[in-house]
């Protein structure tokens, strides 16, 4: 799937909440007030909403990156003609 995924750099987050108050439905607080993500890939207006949580960052500890794409997954070795001669 396509689209980009919200990231964060835990090292820069100091916990001020930012992110889950501007964008609730991909991330929550844990217990000391530092962001769990979601981390399936934001589209369409959703991304708008990640854009506008990513700029808010008082740290600028959040991101907003490409997601990676998945490789095609690996053919058995019987589909691959393993064991020819």
């Amino acid at each position: 799937m396509s689209g980009h995924i919200v990231s964060i750099d835990r090292i820069a987050c100091d916990g001020f909440g930012t992110c889950a108050q501007l964008l609730p439905e991909r991330v929550i607080l844990d217990e000391w007030g530092y962001p769990i993500i979601d981390p399936t890939p934001v589209n369409g207006t959703e991304r708008q909403h990640a854009k506008r949580a990513v700029n808010a960052c008082p740290r600028l500890a959040l991101r907003l990156e490409k997601a990676p794409h998945e490789a095609p997954a690996a053919r058995p070795a019987a589909a691959r003609g393993a064991g020819r001669r």
